[in-house]
């Protein structure tokens, strides 16, 4: 398992320049070992529309905790996301770091066609469950089977919290779970969310032990620069 460190930003759509350069400042981070930069994508789920996506969302992802709390330290190379000139047209931004569980899938080589992106569906469970050990305990052992059924699908990631410490001024957020689902590029993620698969999800979601707030639904084209594909 690695950490996870997630930031969400709303605001006007970047530029391909800009996003060019935060994806080269990202990689440089000391101790980062994958980025994904996503930028909202367009589908169709039968049973949800949770609105506009984030206009950026980020994942860097450390073999452990210590390198990313240095990259977030007071000075850290992180701190440079915290200049409007590094991230233009930003109005909000959170963050948060996880333990990142990644699940077997059948086939997860992709075959993103030319002129592509991969597409990920990013979730959040924003809220708070009766018992969240009890909560984790039947997400984790009964949704990752039914996801590994979608077609064409190439990744599963369920991430957990954590405590952890650092100074970048992004709002802290304290979501309870998070996962994504990826796939080859946008028309894939769709066929997916459209296939008999989705109705056995929905089904499962009906029997999770009680929670309360809202779970976030966003599909995001994804960029890798790192050591694989989203």
């Amino acid at each position: 398992m690695r950490i996870c460190w997630f930031a969400n930003l709303r605001g006007a759509a970047l530029p391909d320049a800009a996003i060019a350069r935060v994806s080269s400042l990202l990689a440089a981070t000391p101790g980062v070992g994958e980025v994904l930069v996503h930028t909202p994508a367009r589908t169709h789920d039968p049973y949800l529309d949770d609105g506009a996506p984030p206009s950026l969302a980020l994942q860097l992802y450390f073999d452990d905790v210590a390198a990313l709390e240095a990259a977030l330290a007071t000075g850290g190379h992180l701190q440079a996301l915290a200049d409007p000139a590094v991230l233009p047209g930003v109005v909000s931004a959170t963050q948060q770091a996880m333990i990142a569980r990644d699940f077997p899938v059948p086939d997860p080589v992709f075959r993103t066609p030319a002129g592509s992106l991969p597409c990920t569906y990013l979730v959040a469970y924003e809220g708070a469950a009766d018992d969240l050990n009890a909560w984790l305990d039947y997400y984790i052992r009964s949704h990752p089977p039914i996801m590994a059924r979608f077609p064409a699908i190439r990744r599963i990631e369920i991430c957990t919290r954590i405590d952890w410490i650092g100074f970048l001024p992004f709002a802290r957020v304290a979501h309870m779970q998070r996962n994504k689902v990826v796939f080859d590029d946008q028309a894939a993620l769709t066929a997916a969310l459209n296939s008999p698969v989705r109705h056995e999800m929905r089904d499962d979601f009906k029997h999770f032990p009680p929670f309360t707030g809202p779970n976030t639904h966003y599909p995001m084209h994804t960029r890798s620069v790192g050591t694989r594909a989203a």
